[in-house]
């Protein structure tokens, strides 16, 4: 029985996901401009829009965990899960995750990111 509630673990999970939505908007910039394309600037002012806005939710969420004594670390990763530690509140708990399932919601979260910055305009 976790003893982390809904809100506090929703944070957690985001300092989980939004590095890595980070790390692969910013390999997408390097391809975008290694590529062919023709007209590379729309794509690359959309992602770096995108990861500003990102940049700032991850602030948003560290200022959060150092206020309420959250941090979260990975353990350990194999081919089908990633262990990582919470520390919350002098106690902590171990929380396996799926990699796809991690997957799946770093993907959805770059698509919210990158359609709600797209419709902005």
């Amino acid at each position: 029985m976790t003893r982390i509630s809904k809100q506090d673990r929703d944070i957690l999970e985001q300092a989980i996901y939004l590095p890595m939505v980070l790390t692969i908007l910013d390999r997408d910039i390097q391809i975008i401009e290694n590529s062919s394309l023709k007209l590379k600037k729309p794509y690359l002012e959309l992602i770096e829009e995108t990861m500003r806005a990102i940049q700032l939710k991850l602030a948003n969420v560290k200022r959060y965990m150092k206020q309420h004594s959250l941090k979260v670390e990975k353990l350990k990763q194999d081919e089908a899960f990633t262990m990582y530690l919470f520390l919350y509140k002098g106690y902590e708990e171990q929380h396996n995750y799926f990699n796809p399932r991690i997957r799946n919601k770093v993907q959805e979260l770059m698509t919210d990111y990158l359609l709600k910055r797209g419709m902005s305009s």
